[in-house]
């Protein structure tokens, strides 16, 4: 397990995609640049999304994206926290994680406009904030993502790995 991931930049906002970060990047983060941490989300932001489609009796297709992206982000999450990536070299783990959050903020725009436009009721409004708010966070992912991979090229084939 590498503990140090949900303390690096990437860690914590892959966290904040589901959970509230615990702590800002520490001394124990992973090398790159100090880049600034996620915002602090004070609750389960896909989750409660997803809660509050389900409880407002909200169109399928509001539930099954905030479920889709509730289930996606925690196995992403325990990808690089369980040190999958590592181990399953066949894919470039970092890029496919750009495409999904890249996919992802596109339904994510979609459903969060409709649903507040359409706002049936409360939980749908606000089922439709909390999915605008998820949207942010994933296009914060790609930033950090797209930095961290561009940093990862610079290193020479003479450059001793890490």
């Amino acid at each position: 397990v590498d503990r140090a991931f949900p303390r690096s930049a990437q860690g914590s906002l892959k966290i904040a995609r589901t959970v509230r970060p615990g702590a800002a990047p520490g001394p124990a983060a992973r090398p790159g640049p100090a880049l600034i941490p996620s915002p602090p989300v004070p609750q389960l932001v896909a989750l409660a999304a997803l809660i509050c489609f389900l409880a407002s009796d909200a169109h399928g297709s509001y539930t099954a994206l905030a479920g889709m992206e509730t289930v996606i982000t925690v196995l992403f999450l325990l990808l690089y926290l369980l040190r999958l990536d590592m181990r399953m070299r066949c894919l470039f783990w970092p890029l496919a994680d750009i495409f999904n959050s890249v996919i992802a903020a596109l339904f994510l725009l979609v459903v969060g406009l409709f649903a507040i436009i359409i706002k049936t009721n409360k939980g749908t409004l606000a089922g439709g904030v909390l999915v605008l708010i998820l949207l942010v966070l994933c296009l914060v992912d790609v930033v950090l993502l797209c930095k961290k991979i561009r940093l990862d090229k610079t290193r020479g084939r003479s450059a001793p790995a890490k």
